[in-house]
């Protein structure tokens, strides 16, 4: 064995322990070789779609730490006597925190796995949560959404990434898209108990879905794709078996990965002076430019402060409304998760954006008239239920394309051994614009509702340019395909 080897074999038996800790699957496959039979993993066969929906509470939780904002915003300025100002600061500070999260997010996934990103990603969401929940002042109320947002980071890069890398590529689209349904998912909950219980015990609530994840994760397999690269070819076939199923000739598949990895492998390390390459800076312009643009957009501006905006318009139950809002958001993503493998991603992207510029402009008008109008006479009131109505209209619209598809383009179309930096790059580029976004938007709509929204239809106007011009379609392809093309 050359020198060569033997130091990628120690690399490897570093990663070992938090590789293995608790894989079931991996158990398995050293005594069916004991036994010289594969019946105790055949009769333990897990599904790709069983993966999925374990992987999907890290992105409930995302969900949730969005949506707690809203409901919960009359109840925490009240009880600790904070200013706008200082709710503005709380509600950003997620974004903050993902932000750290998201610069460490490429680093930890590709040295300790997908699973092991997630496990970690999972510990600051729950202490997160309880600090929130016993919180007397600003300092744990701000911690608290800190270390939220920091998991979140983690949960926001890892997710669709792992489910890219472990659906096949005719059920990609839709798999990739039930990481933003299960975001809607999260928001939605934390709407629908907002009416119900103190924010207080909502936090404590919140704790819920990275408590299920952390053993979830135990029972999953690592990504074939992460394993291949790091060199554990026994275990990446192993688990490609168990997520094809084990009547399943993975053959092809398998070659497939080993020559994208081979090909990938011959120039180790990447660095920044590298991405000046079309085959890496034109994925990575793209995958930046459809996750700033959909931040851009507004649309985390309106779920965090959704209650704001609709107290604004007139509606007298906000919270009832917002909850509203959140069931509409689920049930359009569902359909975008439906559509996303049959239409492809550019359609989806064109209508969901030329859908939102639309509703924007609307809702722009309607703010922009109702100060000319009294607030006792009929026509106020119509402007108030337009206004409304372009709100959901515009939350339909970005559920249909911007909100699921440029997570699951940017997890497709960035090559293997550049996920780690480039992913990194996207996903704080992304934290950092809805840090912005968040951060001004309640005292934007304080300034000028009608103002707010006409600067988030010109984005979205710009959004049907850019994806025009520059996304291309990655319906239908496999991952090693979808490389090829920028080469």
């Amino acid at each position: 064995m050359s020198f060569r080897d033997d130091t990628e074999d120690g690399r490897n038996d570093l990663r070992r322990p938090f590789l293995h800790t608790g894989s079931w699957y991996r158990m398995g496959s050293r005594q069916s070789s004991m036994l010289e039979s594969s019946q105790v993993i055949k009769d333990s066969s897990i599904s790709v779609l069983a993966c999925v929906l374990i992987v999907a509470l890290g992105p409930i939780q995302f969900g949730f730490t969005c949506g707690y904002s809203s409901p919960t915003q009359a109840a925490i300025t009240k009880d600790l006597g904070l200013t706008v100002s200082e709710y503005s600061v709380f509600g950003s500070l997620s974004n903050v925190g993902a932000m750290v999260g998201a610069i460490a997010s490429g680093q930890i996934a590709e040295y300790i796995g997908r699973k092991g990103s997630l496990m970690i990603a999972a510990i600051p969401n729950i202490i997160g949560w309880l600090s929130i929940s016993f919180a007397k002042d600003t300092s744990f109320l701000y911690m608290g959404r800190l270390l939220e947002g920091f998991g979140v980071g983690i949960i926001s890069y890892t997710v669709p990434v792992y489910i890219a890398e472990i659906a096949p590529q005719n059920m990609r689209g839709a798999l990739g898209s039930v990481n933003q349904l299960s975001v809607t998912i999260g928001i939605m909950l934390a709407y629908l108990l907002g009416l119900f219980v103190p924010w207080r015990i909502l936090a404590v609530l919140g704790v819920l879905p990275c408590t299920l994840l952390i053993p979830g994760l135990f029972f999953i397999p690592e990504s074939p794709r992460w394993l291949a690269k790091m060199g554990f070819t026994e275990d990446f076939e192993t688990s490609l078996q168990v997520l094809r199923g084990f009547d399943t000739d993975i053959t092809v598949e398998v070659n497939e990965i080993k020559r994208s990895v081979a090909s990938s492998s011959k120039r180790s390390a990447i660095r920044f002076v590298d991405l000046k390459r079309r085959r890496y800076y034109f994925p990575l312009m793209v995958g930046i430019g459809l996750l700033v643009l959909q931040q851009l957009g507004g649309i985390n501006g309106v779920l965090f402060y959704s209650s704001t905006i609709f107290e604004s318009a007139g509606v007298t139950s906000s919270n009832a409304a917002t909850f509203g809002v959140g069931v509409i958001q689920v049930v359009a993503t569902a359909v975008a998760t439906w559509l996303v493998d049959k239409s492809g991603r550019r359609l989806l992207l064109m209508i969901s954006s030329i859908g939102m510029t639309i509703s924007l402009v609307i809702v722009a008008a309607a703010f922009f008239l109702k100060e000319f109008v009294s607030p006792d006479s009929d026509m106020y009131s119509i402007l108030s239920m337009v206004s409304v109505v372009g709100v959901v209209a515009m939350v339909i619209s970005c559920s249909l394309g911007m909100g699921p598809i440029p997570w699951l383009i940017m997890s497709e179309i960035l090559p293997v051994n550049i996920k780690g930096l480039a992913g990194s790059i996207a996903t704080l580029a992304n934290w950092f614009v809805s840090w912005l976004v968040t951060m001004t938007a309640n005292m934007l709509l304080a300034w000028s509702s009608g103002g707010t929204f006409t600067l988030y239809a010109l984005v979205c106007g710009f959004t049907v340019a850019f994806v025009s011009l520059w996304v291309p379609e990655t319906k239908g392809k496999t991952l090693e395909e979808i490389q090829v093309l920028f080469r």
